[in-house]
């Protein structure tokens, strides 16, 4: 059975909280002190300790900062204020969670069911660790560069912990698979993961977004709605693009943090913000405050536990494994293997990657679509230090930036004063038919969009009823790819 120790000075608090733990079927232990608790803790190991901070011969922080002591014990505190310094520190030594005074039931059921032994996680982690040599990624992560195995310990070291975590970094470097990964590795796994997009929400409604809305509340509010905090509620909440967010909104924000509460819009009443915050930004910190898209006394409280992301550029021996991670996940999705040529390996190790692991994956996925073998030469890719001939590759021309020449059976002829919509409508069909009507190819080699293609393929159907076949869903397709 699992045991766990409180450590509360309170006596009345204390078995309050030893009848609430004992009725989810642990067996409880009580010390009112710090000399007692290590008594206890000689005595028989606790699995769990509900530590309070505040102690009549110390603090509370004492028992965290000795590993060895409570190596194999899972944390919680027990504070009466949330946002004590203390606790952040405490959180950063290890400590799973926390619990405010005075205790909610539900709260503590909630903290209850996501135990896990320490040993366990620790394992867990172990064992992912030691798959980064041979196969070269860590939970949804891929990379073996020195820089890649120094964000997976951080990831090991505060995954299983209920510390906030701020993940910076250029766009495209997979801030929010860092996002998943340490959800995956926590206690609350079992939970929601919701990955929201701060800049993606309009102004006027991400406060009913993240906190709810009850019926009425405004114009428009027809009905009661949960808002992402609710939604995500004892799992993990990604705030991506955070210095997106308004700043009167970045104040409620800062309060939620500072007392794990809030209300819906419209609402008085007070809910439990039970989630795990995670947030990301690909802005330098120190010019986002200063610019004033993120409020420092919020940075500060976001900023608990830093992630920071390598570019891809300073990881280029990851550019092989990476490229070759797309191209399986590719080939079984589509049932055709392929592989990269020599010399495109070479070619995708000497571009610099501005997009970072974001652009390679779309690169692949082009490269993929436009080789007709099972190997993928270098023509369908960027060329390091030309951008005109990168985006080239990328619009389906040659490494020369020029268009694919077609075969004498495939030329079309144009009379003398034949109009350019007319000219254009026979070059896409003609192009078209080429490519046995693959129309991802024909339109890279086109160098237009897929869109553009399905409206003119749209707009001929409509007329004439020709034989561009428009009817194919353009999200289905690009689901496919």
């Amino acid at each position: 059975m699992t045991h766990a120790l409180i450590v509360d000075d309170d006596v009345d608090s204390a078995e309050t909280l030893r009848a609430l733990v004992a009725a989810s079927g642990y067996t409880v232990a009580v010390a009112h002190t710090l000399r007692d608790a290590r008594r206890q803790i000689a005595l028989q190991q606790p699995d769990l300790i509900l530590l309070d901070l505040q102690l009549p011969d110390g603090s509370g922080m004492e028992l965290c900062a000795d590993p060895e002591l409570i190596a194999n014990s899972e944390v919680v505190l027990v504070t009466g204020h949330a946002s004590l310094e203390t606790s952040i520190q405490a959180l950063r030594l290890g400590a799973a969670d926390y619990l405010v005074k005075p205790i909610d039931a539900g709260h503590l059921r909630a903290v209850l069911s996501r135990f896990m032994k320490p040993s366990a996680l620790k394992a867990e982690v172990a064992g992912l660790s030691a798959k980064v040599a041979p196969d070269g990624h860590f939970g949804h992560l891929w990379g073996r560069a020195d820089s890649m195995v120094a964000v997976y310990n951080k990831i090991s070291r505060v995954a299983g912990t209920g510390v906030t975590v701020l993940i910076t970094g250029e766009s495209g470097t997979g801030k929010e698979l860092v996002a998943q990964t340490v959800h995956d590795l926590s206690r609350r796994r079992q939970q929601p993961f919701l990955a929201v997009n701060c800049g993606a929400i309009s102004p006027n409604l991400i406060e009913s977004e993240i906190f709810g809305h009850e019926k009425g509340s405004f114009t428009g509010a027809e009905r009661q709605h949960q808002g992402f905090f609710e939604r995500a509620s004892g799992g993990t909440l990604f705030l991506d693009e955070i210095t997106e967010m308004p700043p009167d909104l970045q104040v409620k924000l800062l309060r939620v943090l500072e007392t794990g509460r809030y209300m819906r819009v419209g609402s008085t009443q007070m809910l439990d913000a039970d989630v795990r915050l995670i947030a990301a930004t690909n802005r330098r910190l120190a010019d986002a405050v200063k610019s004033g898209k993120l409020r420092e006394d919020l940075l500060y409280r976001l900023n608990v536990f830093p992630i920071e992301l390598p570019p891809l550029r300073e990881r280029m021996d990851d550019v092989e494994l990476l490229a070759g991670h797309f191209l399986t996940a590719i080939g079984q999705a589509e049932g055709e293997t392929k592989r990269l040529g020599p010399q495109a390996l070479v070619q995708l190790r000497g571009y610099d990657w501005p997009g970072n692991v974001r652009e390679l994956r779309n690169v692949v996925q082009r490269a993929y679509v436009m080789a007709a073998g099972e190997v993928i030469d270098e023509c369908w890719l960027p060329v390091a230090g030309n951008g005109a001939a990168s985006a080239a590759a990328l619009n389906g021309l040659d490494s020369t930036g020029a268009a694919p020449q077609p075969s004498a059976d495939d030329a079309i002829v144009l009379p003398v004063g034949t109009s350019m919509a007319e000219a254009e409508r026979r070059l896409i069909l003609a192009t078209l038919r080429h490519f046995h009507h693959h129309k991802e190819r024909t339109a890279a080699t086109l160098g237009i969009s897929l869109k553009t293609l399905y409206n003119r393929l749209k707009d001929y159907a409509a007329v004439d009823g020709e034989e561009a076949r428009p009817t194919e869903d353009l999200a289905a397709s690009e689901g496919r790819r």
